[in-house]
C-alpha cells in the first residue's frame, strides 16, 4: 500500500529547493514549495496556520540566511531566518507529527580538523553565519525529536547564485583570476543533494517503523576533496573558458567574515543509514557545467 505524504520545502527558491522542485515528481506524492512571499518562517501564527491547513507529514527547510560576510553585520536578520525561524518549524512540527528535515552547514566548525569531520565532533563555529546555523541545528533538536539534520558544504547549482556562475563569468571577463588555495573542502551539487532528500523521503516513508532510527545529524557532500583553486581550475577546463588561475592564500583576500580552513565531511553515516550513493565532486560539476550550455 502507498502511502501518500505531503512535503512542504521552504527557501523553495533557493539553489536547493529549486533542485528539489525540479527533481519531485513522484505523483504519489503532494510537494508544496513555498518561500517568504507565501509563508513567513518568523512568523509562528502563519506557520501554526499553514501547517494545520495543509496537513503536512515531511518538511524539508531549505530556507537560509547564506550571506556569509554580511552576517557579520546583519545579526538581526541572520538569527531571524536560521534561529527563531527554525525554532517555529520545529515547535510546529513536533505539534503535527511532522518530520523535518533542516539543512545545516559544514561551517559550524572551525575548520582545524587533520581529518574529515563526523557528526559527533564538537561544532566551534568561527563567523555569525555559522554560528547561527549550529543555534538553529540546537533549536530544531530542541523542539522537535523527529528531526534529521544534513550538513552540506560549497553548494552550487544552475539554479540562483554560487561559485561556479562567479567563475564562469569572471573569467569569461577577464584573462587570470586569483583564487584562494588554502580553503579545503568538497563542491557539492545540489542536484545530488536534493536527490538524496528525496531518497531518505522515501525511506522513511517505506519504513515508519524503525522512523527514530533515522533521526539525528548526517553529513552529505560530494565524494573528494578539493581547494577553491582547485574548483575553480576544473570549471574552466571543463567550461572551455581560457582564464589562467593564480592560486593566492586566504590572507591575501581578506573578508569581513572568517572561513574554516579545513571543512571536508565525512558521508559514512548517511551512506549506510539510508543506502545513499554520492558521486564524486568532479563528475556531478561537469553535469552542472553541460546544464549551463557550457
Amino acid at each position: 500500500m502507498t502511502i501518500m505524504a505531503n512535503v512542504l520545502v521552504t527557501g523553495a527558491n533557493g539553489q536547493l529547493g529549486s533542485e528539489l522542485r525540479s527533481l519531485s515528481k513522484n505523483p504519489e506524492h503532494h510537494f508544496l514549495f513555498t518561500d517568504i512571499e507565501e509563508l513567513d518562517l518568523t512568523d509562528i501564527h502563519a506557520v501554526k496556520h499553514y501547517f494545520e491547513e495543509k496537513d503536512i507529514s515531511h518538511c524539508i527547510n531549505c530556507a537560509a540566511y547564506t550571506a556569509v560576510d554580511k552576517a557579520e553585520t546583519d545579526i538581526k536578520n541572520t538569527i531571524a531566518v536560521n534561529v527563531t525561524a527554525v525554532r517555529n518549524l520545529a515547535e510546529i512540527c513536533a505539534l503535527n507529527k511532522t518530520l523535518l528535515i533542516h539543512i545545516s552547514t559544514d561551517f559550524v566548525f572551525d575548520g582545524r580538523n587533520c581529518r574529515p569531520y563526523i557528526e559527533t565532533d564538537r561544532p566551534k563555529p568561527i563567523n555569525v553565519y555559522g554560528q547561527s546555523k549550529f543555534e538553529g541545528e540546537y533549536q530544531a533538536l530542541k523542539e522537535n525529536d523527529a528531526t534529521i539534520i544534513i550538513r552540506t558544504s560549497w553548494l552550487y547549482s544552475s539554479f540562483g547564485k554560487n561559485f561556479v556562475k562567479t567563475m564562469l563569468k569572471a573569467g569569461s571577463e577577464k584573462r587570470s583570476l586569483n583564487v584562494i588555495f588554502d580553503q579545503v573542502g568538497t563542491p557539492t551539487y545540489a542536484a545530488d543533494l536534493a536527490a538524496a532528500i528525496l531518497q531518505i523521503v522515501e525511506k522513511t516513508i517505506a519504513d515508519e517503523r524503525n522512523l527514530p532510527g533515522y533521526f539525528g545529524v548526517f553529513h552529505y557532500s560530494n565524494e573528494g576533496t578539493a581547494s577553491w583553486y582547485d574548483f575553480a581550475v576544473a570549471i574552466f577546463e571543463l567550461s572551455g573558458i581560457a582564464c589562467e588561475v593564480n592560486p593566492i592564500r586566504s590572507e591575501e583576500y581578506p573578508t569581513p567574515s572568517k572561513r574554516p580552513y579545513f571543512s571536508v565531511l565525512d558521508k559514512t553515516k548517511i551512506k549506510t543509514t539510508f543506502g545513499i550513493s554520492i558521486p564524486y565532486w568532479k563528475d556531478s560539476l561537469v553535469v552542472c557545467i553541460k546544464k549551463l550550455g557550457y
